[in-house]
Protein backbone atom coordinates (compact mmCIF):
# COMPACT_ATOMS: atom_id res chain seq x y z
CA UNK A 1 0.00 0.00 0.00
CA UNK A 2 2.87 2.37 1.03
CA UNK A 3 4.27 3.08 -2.44
CA UNK A 4 3.27 3.62 -6.03
CA UNK A 5 1.76 0.73 -8.24
CA UNK A 6 1.88 -0.20 -11.85
CA UNK A 7 -0.33 -2.65 -13.60
CA UNK A 8 -0.69 -5.65 -15.42
CA UNK A 9 1.24 -6.89 -18.51
CA UNK A 10 -0.35 -9.01 -21.07
CA UNK A 11 2.20 -12.11 -21.11
CA UNK A 12 2.03 -14.71 -18.77
CA UNK A 13 5.46 -15.39 -17.24
CA UNK A 14 5.17 -16.16 -13.59
CA UNK A 15 8.30 -16.13 -12.15
CA UNK A 16 12.13 -15.94 -13.77
CA UNK A 17 15.54 -15.56 -12.49
CA UNK A 18 17.86 -14.98 -14.81
CA UNK A 19 21.82 -15.41 -14.15
CA UNK A 20 23.95 -14.26 -16.45
CA UNK A 21 27.44 -15.57 -16.99
CA UNK A 22 30.33 -14.76 -19.74
CA UNK A 23 30.88 -18.38 -20.04
CA UNK A 24 27.32 -19.37 -20.92
CA UNK A 25 25.48 -19.21 -24.00
CA UNK A 26 22.30 -19.56 -22.73
CA UNK A 27 20.23 -18.40 -19.81
CA UNK A 28 18.72 -20.57 -17.32
CA UNK A 29 15.44 -19.02 -17.04
CA UNK A 30 12.74 -20.58 -14.08
CA UNK A 31 9.36 -20.23 -14.47
CA UNK A 32 6.75 -21.51 -11.83
CA UNK A 33 3.27 -21.14 -12.15
CA UNK A 34 1.03 -22.65 -9.28
CA UNK A 35 -2.43 -23.35 -11.16
CA UNK A 36 -4.39 -25.90 -10.04
CA UNK A 37 -1.70 -26.64 -7.64
CA UNK A 38 -0.16 -27.37 -10.66
CA UNK A 39 3.83 -26.80 -11.25
CA UNK A 40 5.44 -25.69 -14.79
CA UNK A 41 9.13 -27.02 -14.06
CA UNK A 42 12.65 -25.13 -15.28
CA UNK A 43 13.30 -24.25 -18.87
CA UNK A 44 16.79 -23.10 -19.91
CA UNK A 45 16.00 -20.92 -23.05
CA UNK A 46 18.56 -19.11 -25.12
CA UNK A 47 19.37 -15.36 -25.13
CA UNK A 48 17.02 -14.49 -28.44
CA UNK A 49 13.62 -15.39 -26.32
CA UNK A 50 15.17 -13.66 -23.34
CA UNK A 51 14.84 -10.24 -25.73
CA UNK A 52 11.61 -11.45 -26.76
CA UNK A 53 10.56 -11.09 -23.63
CA UNK A 54 12.12 -7.71 -22.90
CA UNK A 55 10.71 -6.46 -25.99
CA UNK A 56 7.35 -7.82 -25.34
CA UNK A 57 7.26 -5.47 -21.78
CA UNK A 58 7.96 -2.80 -23.96
CA UNK A 59 4.91 -3.66 -26.71
CA UNK A 60 2.51 -3.60 -23.49
CA UNK A 61 3.55 -0.54 -22.75
CA UNK A 62 5.11 -1.52 -19.91
CA UNK A 63 8.61 0.45 -19.42
CA UNK A 64 11.88 -1.35 -19.31
CA UNK A 65 13.26 -0.88 -15.69
CA UNK A 66 16.75 0.81 -15.21
CA UNK A 67 18.83 -0.76 -13.04
CA UNK A 68 18.22 0.97 -9.54
CA UNK A 69 21.82 2.79 -8.61
CA UNK A 70 24.12 0.68 -6.01
CA UNK A 71 23.38 -2.69 -7.33
CA UNK A 72 24.81 -5.10 -9.72
CA UNK A 73 23.27 -6.19 -13.22
CA UNK A 74 22.89 -9.62 -11.91
CA UNK A 75 21.42 -8.55 -8.80
CA UNK A 76 18.77 -6.28 -10.76
CA UNK A 77 17.92 -8.83 -13.80
CA UNK A 78 17.06 -11.13 -10.39
CA UNK A 79 14.98 -9.10 -9.14
CA UNK A 80 12.78 -7.97 -12.23
CA UNK A 81 10.57 -10.61 -12.76
CA UNK A 82 7.81 -10.10 -14.94
CA UNK A 83 3.88 -9.29 -13.60
CA UNK A 84 2.13 -13.06 -13.56
CA UNK A 85 -1.22 -14.21 -13.40
CA UNK A 86 -2.70 -17.56 -12.23
CA UNK A 87 -6.25 -18.75 -11.94
CA UNK A 88 -7.25 -20.10 -8.46
CA UNK A 89 -10.21 -22.61 -7.00
CA UNK A 90 -11.71 -20.71 -4.07
CA UNK A 91 -13.97 -22.02 -1.12
CA UNK A 92 -16.76 -20.00 -0.53
CA UNK A 93 -16.95 -19.61 3.71
CA UNK A 94 -13.63 -21.38 3.90
CA UNK A 95 -11.97 -21.55 7.53
CA UNK A 96 -8.77 -22.64 8.54
CA UNK A 97 -8.01 -25.53 9.53
CA UNK A 98 -5.28 -25.09 12.78
CA UNK A 99 -5.13 -28.51 13.79
CA UNK A 100 -4.14 -29.29 10.73
CA UNK A 101 -1.49 -26.62 11.23
CA UNK A 102 -0.39 -27.93 14.47
CA UNK A 103 0.22 -31.60 13.30
CA UNK A 104 2.56 -29.99 10.19
CA UNK A 105 4.31 -28.08 12.72
CA UNK A 106 3.29 -24.77 13.13
CA UNK A 107 2.79 -22.57 16.48
CA UNK A 108 -0.10 -19.91 16.41
CA UNK A 109 1.79 -16.18 17.61
CA UNK A 110 -1.06 -13.86 17.15
CA UNK A 111 -4.84 -14.23 16.65
CA UNK A 112 -7.59 -11.60 17.04
CA UNK A 113 -11.14 -12.54 16.26
CA UNK A 114 -12.67 -9.32 16.49
CA UNK A 115 -14.56 -10.37 19.93
CA UNK A 116 -14.17 -7.58 21.71
CA UNK A 117 -11.84 -4.15 21.25
CA UNK A 118 -9.12 -2.52 18.85
CA UNK A 119 -6.69 -3.27 21.91
CA UNK A 120 -4.44 -5.35 19.71
CA UNK A 121 -3.94 -2.62 17.34
CA UNK A 122 -2.83 1.21 16.48
CA UNK A 123 -5.76 3.15 14.98
CA UNK A 124 -4.37 5.58 11.80
CA UNK A 125 -5.87 8.59 12.26
CA UNK A 126 -5.07 11.12 9.56
CA UNK A 127 -4.90 10.78 5.13
CA UNK A 128 -2.40 8.34 4.11
CA UNK A 129 -0.18 8.17 0.44
CA UNK A 130 -0.34 6.98 -3.14
CA UNK A 131 -2.30 10.19 -3.68
CA UNK A 132 -5.66 8.05 -2.06
CA UNK A 133 -8.74 10.12 -1.44
CA UNK A 134 -9.96 9.24 2.58
CA UNK A 135 -9.40 10.39 5.79
CA UNK A 136 -8.70 7.32 8.18
CA UNK A 137 -10.51 7.87 10.79
CA UNK A 138 -11.75 5.76 14.28
CA UNK A 139 -15.06 6.20 13.69
CA UNK A 140 -15.62 4.18 10.08
CA UNK A 141 -13.96 1.03 12.11
CA UNK A 142 -16.50 -0.80 14.10
CA UNK A 143 -16.59 -4.79 15.62
CA UNK A 144 -19.40 -6.22 16.12
CA UNK A 145 -21.08 -10.14 15.94
CA UNK A 146 -16.92 -11.34 15.71
CA UNK A 147 -15.95 -9.10 13.04
CA UNK A 148 -14.65 -6.13 11.99
CA UNK A 149 -15.91 -3.98 9.87
CA UNK A 150 -13.88 -0.78 7.54
CA UNK A 151 -16.60 1.36 6.00
CA UNK A 152 -15.60 3.68 3.01
CA UNK A 153 -18.24 6.06 3.57
CA UNK A 154 -18.62 9.25 1.03
CA UNK A 155 -18.76 12.49 3.60
CA UNK A 156 -16.28 15.53 3.56
CA UNK A 157 -13.93 15.43 6.30
CA UNK A 158 -11.09 17.88 7.68
CA UNK A 159 -8.29 15.90 9.11
CA UNK A 160 -4.34 16.07 9.17
CA UNK A 161 -2.65 15.02 6.13
CA UNK A 162 -0.91 12.38 7.66
CA UNK A 163 -0.38 10.96 10.84
CA UNK A 164 3.39 12.45 11.07
CA UNK A 165 2.00 15.76 9.03
CA UNK A 166 -0.85 18.12 11.49
CA UNK A 167 -1.53 19.87 8.65
CA UNK A 168 -5.26 20.54 7.85
CA UNK A 169 -6.91 18.73 4.83
CA UNK A 170 -10.08 18.45 3.31
CA UNK A 171 -11.36 14.63 2.06
CA UNK A 172 -13.98 13.53 0.47
CA UNK A 173 -14.30 10.35 1.57
CA UNK A 174 -13.20 8.44 5.12
CA UNK A 175 -12.27 4.79 5.79
CA UNK A 176 -10.56 2.86 8.41
CA UNK A 177 -6.93 1.30 9.19
CA UNK A 178 -5.54 -0.21 11.95
CA UNK A 179 -1.86 -1.85 12.30
CA UNK A 180 -1.11 -4.19 14.66
CA UNK A 181 1.02 -3.66 17.74
CA UNK A 182 2.39 -7.02 17.89
CA UNK A 183 5.62 -7.64 15.32
CA UNK A 184 6.09 -10.24 12.46
CA UNK A 185 9.72 -11.38 11.66
CA UNK A 186 11.23 -14.66 9.65
CA UNK A 187 14.33 -14.57 10.52
CA UNK A 188 16.80 -17.59 12.36
CA UNK A 189 14.67 -17.79 15.14
CA UNK A 190 11.10 -18.31 13.65
CA UNK A 191 12.22 -18.69 9.77
CA UNK A 192 9.34 -19.68 8.94
CA UNK A 193 6.17 -16.81 9.51
CA UNK A 194 2.30 -17.71 8.05
CA UNK A 195 -0.04 -14.48 7.80
CA UNK A 196 -3.65 -14.98 7.36
CA UNK A 197 -6.71 -13.58 7.36
CA UNK A 198 -10.34 -14.64 6.73
CA UNK A 199 -11.83 -11.21 4.68
CA UNK A 200 -14.98 -10.74 2.72
CA UNK A 201 -13.94 -8.04 0.21
CA UNK A 202 -16.00 -4.95 -0.63
CA UNK A 203 -17.46 -4.33 -3.94
CA UNK A 204 -17.24 -0.79 -5.05
CA UNK A 205 -16.02 1.10 -8.15
CA UNK A 206 -12.71 2.75 -6.52
CA UNK A 207 -12.45 0.65 -3.38
CA UNK A 208 -8.68 -0.56 -2.47
CA UNK A 209 -8.81 -3.14 0.45
CA UNK A 210 -5.36 -4.44 1.76
CA UNK A 211 -4.18 -7.25 4.32
CA UNK A 212 -0.69 -6.67 3.98
CA UNK A 213 2.45 -6.20 6.87
CA UNK A 214 5.65 -3.76 6.44
CA UNK A 215 7.96 -1.84 8.76
CA UNK A 216 9.94 1.61 9.23
CA UNK A 217 11.53 3.62 7.37
CA UNK A 218 9.53 2.26 4.60
CA UNK A 219 10.82 -0.13 2.59
CA UNK A 220 14.08 -0.87 4.76
CA UNK A 221 12.15 -4.05 6.78
CA UNK A 222 10.44 -4.52 3.46
CA UNK A 223 6.89 -4.59 2.63
CA UNK A 224 4.85 -7.96 1.85
CA UNK A 225 1.28 -7.50 0.17
CA UNK A 226 -0.90 -10.68 0.67
CA UNK A 227 -3.95 -9.08 -0.48
CA UNK A 228 -4.83 -5.80 -2.81
CA UNK A 229 -7.83 -5.51 -4.77
CA UNK A 230 -9.74 -3.31 -6.87
CA UNK A 231 -13.57 -3.11 -5.74
CA UNK A 232 -14.26 -3.03 -9.33
CA UNK A 233 -12.71 -6.83 -10.05
CA UNK A 234 -14.70 -8.95 -7.36
CA UNK A 235 -12.58 -12.01 -8.69
CA UNK A 236 -9.33 -10.80 -8.72
CA UNK A 237 -6.37 -9.61 -6.28
CA UNK A 238 -2.64 -9.55 -6.24
CA UNK A 239 0.04 -10.42 -4.38
CA UNK A 240 3.79 -7.95 -4.15
CA UNK A 241 6.76 -7.53 -2.03
CA UNK A 242 8.92 -3.95 -1.73
CA UNK A 243 12.59 -3.76 -0.39
CA UNK A 244 15.38 -1.02 -0.23
CA UNK A 245 18.29 -0.39 1.68
CA UNK A 246 17.21 3.03 1.77
CA UNK A 247 14.47 5.04 3.36
CA UNK A 248 12.20 5.70 0.20
CA UNK A 249 13.79 4.09 -2.28
CA UNK A 250 12.19 1.08 -2.74
CA UNK A 251 14.39 -1.56 -5.62
CA UNK A 252 11.96 -4.24 -5.91
CA UNK A 253 10.80 -4.35 -9.99
CA UNK A 254 7.50 -5.90 -11.43
CA UNK A 255 6.88 -8.28 -8.61
CA UNK A 256 2.96 -8.25 -8.48
CA UNK A 257 1.25 -11.85 -8.77
CA UNK A 258 -2.14 -11.23 -10.22
CA UNK A 259 -4.52 -14.11 -8.44
CA UNK A 260 -7.96 -14.76 -10.78
CA UNK A 261 -10.47 -16.17 -8.92
CA UNK A 262 -13.16 -18.67 -9.73
CA UNK A 263 -15.71 -17.05 -8.03
CA UNK A 264 -16.55 -13.10 -6.40
CA UNK A 265 -14.44 -12.94 -3.60
CA UNK A 266 -17.00 -9.99 -2.79
CA UNK A 267 -20.17 -12.55 -1.50
CA UNK A 268 -18.64 -14.46 1.10
CA UNK A 269 -15.44 -14.59 3.41
CA UNK A 270 -11.76 -16.30 2.11
CA UNK A 271 -8.83 -16.77 3.70
CA UNK A 272 -6.05 -15.40 2.32
CA UNK A 273 -2.36 -16.47 3.54
CA UNK A 274 1.60 -15.55 3.14
CA UNK A 275 4.25 -17.57 4.13
CA UNK A 276 7.42 -15.59 4.34
CA UNK A 277 10.60 -17.43 4.42
CA UNK A 278 14.36 -16.19 3.78
CA UNK A 279 14.31 -17.02 0.08
CA UNK A 280 10.81 -17.20 -0.44
CA UNK A 281 7.05 -15.59 -0.04
CA UNK A 282 4.29 -18.09 -1.09
CA UNK A 283 0.36 -17.39 -1.52
CA UNK A 284 -2.18 -19.23 -0.59
CA UNK A 285 -6.26 -18.71 -0.83
CA UNK A 286 -8.47 -20.71 0.84
CA UNK A 287 -5.88 -23.16 1.98
CA UNK A 288 -3.95 -24.04 -1.63
CA UNK A 289 -0.97 -22.76 -2.56
CA UNK A 290 -1.69 -20.22 -6.13
CA UNK A 291 1.92 -18.51 -6.35
CA UNK A 292 5.46 -17.98 -5.08
CA UNK A 293 7.87 -15.11 -5.33
CA UNK A 294 11.46 -15.42 -4.75
CA UNK A 295 14.03 -13.19 -5.81
CA UNK A 296 17.54 -11.34 -4.83
CA UNK A 297 15.71 -8.93 -2.66
CA UNK A 298 13.28 -11.38 -0.72
CA UNK A 299 16.42 -12.55 1.01
CA UNK A 300 17.24 -9.29 2.09
CA UNK A 301 14.51 -8.97 4.11
CA UNK A 302 14.85 -11.61 6.42
CA UNK A 303 15.16 -10.82 9.91
CA UNK A 304 13.67 -7.38 9.39
CA UNK A 305 10.58 -6.75 11.56
CA UNK A 306 6.91 -5.86 9.95
CA UNK A 307 3.32 -5.10 11.58
CA UNK A 308 0.17 -6.59 10.29
CA UNK A 309 -2.11 -3.38 8.16
CA UNK A 310 -5.19 -4.07 7.28
CA UNK A 311 -7.22 -0.72 5.15
CA UNK A 312 -9.89 0.06 2.82
CA UNK A 313 -8.44 2.79 0.52
CA UNK A 314 -10.47 4.98 -1.88
CA UNK A 315 -8.66 6.00 -5.16
CA UNK A 316 -4.99 6.71 -5.66
CA UNK A 317 -2.13 5.43 -7.73
CA UNK A 318 -3.39 1.42 -7.76
CA UNK A 319 -5.90 2.90 -10.49
CA UNK A 320 -5.45 4.00 -13.89
CA UNK A 321 -8.12 7.09 -15.70
CA UNK A 322 -10.51 6.14 -12.35
CA UNK A 323 -13.76 7.95 -12.74
CA UNK A 324 -14.89 10.30 -9.72
CA UNK A 325 -18.09 9.96 -10.49
CA UNK A 326 -18.58 6.25 -10.30
CA UNK A 327 -16.36 5.82 -7.09
CA UNK A 328 -19.01 4.00 -4.55
CA UNK A 329 -18.87 2.88 -0.90
CA UNK A 330 -18.49 0.06 0.57
CA UNK A 331 -17.17 -2.08 3.56
CA UNK A 332 -14.58 -4.49 3.95
CA UNK A 333 -15.22 -7.38 6.72
CA UNK A 334 -12.23 -9.35 8.75
CA UNK A 335 -13.79 -12.55 10.41
CA UNK A 336 -10.03 -13.01 12.29
CA UNK A 337 -6.50 -12.26 12.17
CA UNK A 338 -3.82 -14.94 12.79
CA UNK A 339 -0.15 -15.05 12.49
CA UNK A 340 1.78 -18.95 12.87
CA UNK A 341 5.57 -19.65 12.62
CA UNK A 342 7.34 -22.60 12.32
CA UNK A 343 11.44 -23.90 11.77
Amino acid sequence: MYKNNTGPISYKVFQVQINCSAQLQQLPITITLYQKNMQIATACISKSLVAFLLFASWACQKPLVKEPPGISPVESKTAIAAAATASATAICDYNLDEAQLKAAGWTKTFEDDFSGTLTKWNIWNGGAYNNEWQLYQPQNLQVSDGNLAIAAVKQTATGPTTPFDATPKTFHYTSGRIECKTNVSAGVKTPKVRMAARIKLPAGYGLWPAFWSYGDPWPTQGEIDILEARGQEPTKYLTNYFYGPKANNNLVRNAEGYINANMDLTQCYHVYEMIWEKNTLSAYLDGVLVEVKSGDYIPRMFGKTQRITLNLAVGGNFFSNLDPAQVQEGTMYVDWVKVFTSR
